[in-house]
């Protein structure tokens, strides 16, 4: 027995006897309910920081609770291994990119095992292992193989200093990030995934995500953003040339002034090739170099085009308006070509009154009597269709939904269509650390897919990292110069890599099966663990990552190979650990490592000490102030075990004269377990963890008060209690003081304490609630409610809330076991 606590020696006792017994390694088990706990995987781009340490808290807490709720869980671990910044490293320090990542990972994976991270570590993966991209390119080629994977002409930023293409990080205001040179737009033949083909699917199948934040389904509708209308087909007067586009309004028809294409669009070029308008488009297109497409499309953005010399005629009423293009019109959206109705649409009504062009009302306000002349701001509601030939007089919304799109297609100028805001995913990168396309290009055969016997194609080794130029792999004859697989002629390979995304679309499969070298998973193992019960990650991703992988899933489940339509049940989207409102990051140079804290008050109490700041979705505001009072709590559980080590027996002992002592201890026992359980199930850690504080002061009040209450079951029941409940969130030091009171190894194999509800009632009193100190709800509560708790139920309460909206909170002030009053600004 040591009296000290030595966190640091028990800490590397503990690792060393974990890893021993590989006490986390799972395997699958019909008998036993699965769990599957994941925690979103790191990019390793240097030692641990406080941001793993948030994340990977909460995906350990879970594991190790689950498991001792009789679960057989599954909680691994792996590497997001390919990256840019490892190229960029490569460039500036000559460090290899393959070196500069598996050193990183080494730095990681240590930091991450001194934090006790319950990992099945003989499931270790990484992307940019050839054991796992392999089976990366082996899915592009079933992508492929069903006409998902293809390649087409699509912008890209370009340096023309440095002659070559940048990604979205590389571009600073415009210009690229090393040399300073305005970045241009540049049309470049690079492959793509068709995620519009399952934008329909991605939408319906969000009904069965129940378990995701609201706010994420959200982001993921608009993302794909399906809107219904009408395709219309306008033609240009001078060369007869069709041009679909697609609009939400078909009732506006009547009220287009002039057309627009975006400065993409391929026709730009021809209508003005050789003609005086090429030299206003070249200058146009020069204004918009380096504008990114948000910035172009942003509502308050000046609007800007010039005139093609060409015109457009309206299918339904043979109107010839003229052709523009502006800023405005992206070649991403619809069909790069926009009907421009200024009346009724804000952008073409400022656009119309900045360039003198007409103003047309065909929709008017019910008694209402707009005039172009006088209009300050396009109208956009419904009202009656005007000057809209056989529609006049009739509502719009009618005209909208049904008599106008009717119409088009009786007469063949056009037919209802869905329209999608989600793009293909692209997913060329002209980098060298990424995953090898499989394709080679012969003279004879064309594109050819490299047969499935050939993977993984292995990026080569020797090649040369610089800034200016073509990609290392285009560089790289040794990589590029190959033998056509179709009919043994020269060839060559493919140079670009793909997206990063592409690997994290489909790791938690893999997870399952991670040895498997057949094939990408095995399909007993994934029909056992799939899918993810719960998934843990930035919000940041509520968009590419996990749509993604919603698509991967979708197109696995077409080829047979899952049973499942969604890869993640339920969903929990963590806050950020920031430092002055900014997220930690290198590149701001804020980031707070965890070695020095661990070294100074051991791994538990730096993990208990962030689970405490605040709930999980919140982010929190870095101040290492708070580590003491997490370490002095450990040393307070570590004395009050010690202090009554000889007499824990676990035998049951007489009950003494006072007994009431006994049914307090028992009350403040059975209610903390039950405080604990559910707060941990609704991820409210950081007020589980209060309630272990509390629960520990109530035992060294019960101490005071009778010294021998712990050589009696109900003490030794709260002391086990105690450790038991700890556990999942200060590993180590429970895992010593267990074997000190003589429980059998491991604390994180025992079963979770069950409560007695009748021990762990309490008495109820009336909670007031207040605003600004008038009464807004009555609320009953346990009359032992820790004060973190009043103000997480009065806050939680309807009436509350409603009587908040459109209000900021200033202060909470609250009265044990009588009120809360919120005071508002």
């Amino acid at each position: 027995m040591e009296e000290r606590y030595d966190f640091a020696r028990l800490e590397e006792k503990w690792r060393r006897r974990w890893e021993e017994a590989d006490l986390y390694r799972c395997v699958e088990d019909e008998e036993r309910p699965k769990k599957y706990i994941l925690v979103m995987f790191p990019y390793p781009s240097g030692p641990a920081h406080m941001g793993h340490v948030a994340n990977y808290n909460l995906g350990d807490v879970l594991a190790r609770y689950f498991r001792r709720r009789g679960m057989n869980v599954l909680h691994p671990m792996g590497w997001d291994g390919f990256g840019l910044p490892a190229e960029n490293a490569a460039i500036r320090s000559g460090v290899h990119p393959s070196k500069y990542t598996w050193d990183n990972i080494a730095l990681l994976k240590e930091g991450l095992q001194r934090l006790g991270y319950s990992y099945d570590w003989s499931r270790e993966l990484a992307t940019c292992d050839p054991e796992y991209y392999r089976w990366t390119q082996w899915f592009f080629l079933k992508f492929y193989e069903r006409g998902l994977a293809y390649k087409a002409l699509a912008w890209a930023n370009w340096c023309p200093s440095c002659r070559t293409v940048l990604a979205n990080e590389q571009v600073v205001g415009g210009r690229c990030e090393r040399c300073d040179t305005l970045v241009e737009q540049k049309a470049l033949p690079q492959w793509f995934l068709r995620i519009t083909d399952y934008a329909e699917r991605l939408l319906a199948d969000m009904d069965q995500l129940s378990g995701w934040p609201e706010s994420v389904l959200t982001m993921q509708r608009n993302w794909i953003g399906r809107s219904e209308g009408c395709e219309v087909t306008f033609r240009v007067k001078e060369t007869g040339q069709e041009i679909p586009i697609f609009t939400t309004r078909p009732d506006t028809l009547w009220g287009v002034t002039f057309f627009l294409l975006a400065p993409e669009h391929p026709l730009v070029d021809e209508l003005t090739e050789g003609t005086p308008y090429r030299e206003g488009v070249q200058a146009f297109r020069e204004r918009l170099k380096g504008v990114s497409a948000i910035e172009r499309t942003s509502l308050e953005a000046e609007k800007d085009g010039v005139f093609l010399g060409a015109h457009a005629v309206n299918p339904v009423n043979g109107e010839e308006v003229p052709i523009w293009t502006a800023n405005f019109v992206l070649m991403e959206y619809g069909t790069g070509a926009v009907m421009a109705v200024p009346a009724h649409d804000q952008r073409d009504f400022e656009f119309a009154r900045k360039f003198g062009l007409p103003i047309k009302v065909v929709i008017q306000p019910p008694g209402g009597d707009l005039r172009p002349e006088e209009m300050t701001e396009a109208y956009v509601d419904p009202g009656i269709m005007v000057h809209s030939g056989p529609f006049e007089g009739l509502d719009s919304e009618e005209g909208r939904t049904v008599r106008v799109p009717d119409y088009l297609e009786e007469r063949g100028w056009g037919k209802r269509a869905v329209n999608y805001r989600l793009r293909d995913w692209l997913i060329s990168r002209q980098r060298y650390w990424g995953v090898p396309i499989p394709i080679v290009y012969c003279s004879r055969c064309g594109m050819v897919p490299v047969p499935e016997e050939d993977l993984p194609v292995l990026l080569p080794e020797d090649v040369e990292f610089i800034f200016e130029g073509p990609s290392p792999l285009e560089r790289s004859e040794e990589f590029r110069r190959t033998v056509c697989p179709r009919c043994g002629g020269e060839a060559e390979r493919e140079t670009d890599t793909m997206d990063t995304f592409v690997d994290s679309s489909w790791y938690y499969l893999r997870y399952a099966s991670p040895r498997d070298k057949d094939r990408p998973f095995d399909p007993r193992a994934v029909r056992y663990w799939l899918p993810v019960d719960q998934y843990i990650g930035g919000i940041e991703h509520a968009i590419m990552h996990l749509l993604y992988s919603r698509f991967f899933t979708k197109v696995l489940k077409d080829l047979g190979m899952v049973d499942f339509d969604e890869p993640f049940t339920n969903l929990l989207c963590q806050g950020m650990v920031v430092m002055g409102g900014a997220k930690m990051s290198k590149s701001k140079g804020n980031v707070i490592t965890p070695e020095g804290f661990i070294d100074s008050y051991g791994a538990d109490t730096l993990r208990l000490f962030i689970l405490f700041l605040g709930p999980p979705e919140a982010d929190k505001e870095w101040n290492e102030a708070g580590i003491e009072g997490a370490h002095r709590f450990l040393h307070r559980v570590w004395r009050l075990v010690h202090r009554y080590l000889d007499i824990l027996t676990f035998k049951t002992q007489p009950v003494p004269e006072d007994a009431e002592v006994l049914k307090r201890l028992s009350h403040l026992t059975h209610r903390t377990i039950k405080k604990v359980t559910e707060d941990i199930e609704r991820f409210a850690f950081n007020t589980a963890i209060a309630a272990i504080m509390e629960f520990t002061n109530g035992l060294y009040r019960e101490i005071e008060e009778y010294p021998d209450a712990f050589n009696t079951y109900e003490g030794h029941e709260a002391i086990r209690s105690l450790i038991l409940l700890l556990a999942p969130f200060a590993p180590f030091i429970t895992e010593e003081l267990w074997e000190e009171v003589g429980g059998e190894f491991s604390v994180h194999q025992q079963p979770w304490p069950d409560y007695d509800p009748r021990l762990a009632r309490s008495e109820r009193i009336t909670l007031v609630a207040q605003v600004d100190g008038k009464v807004r709800d009555r609320i009953e509560v346990d009359a032992d409610v820790a004060e973190e708790e009043m103000e997480r139920i009065a806050l939680s309460s309807p009436k509350i809330r409603k009587n908040l909206e459109g209000r900021e909170i200033a202060r909470v002030v609250v009265v044990p076991g009588k009120l809360v009053n919120i005071v508002t600004r």
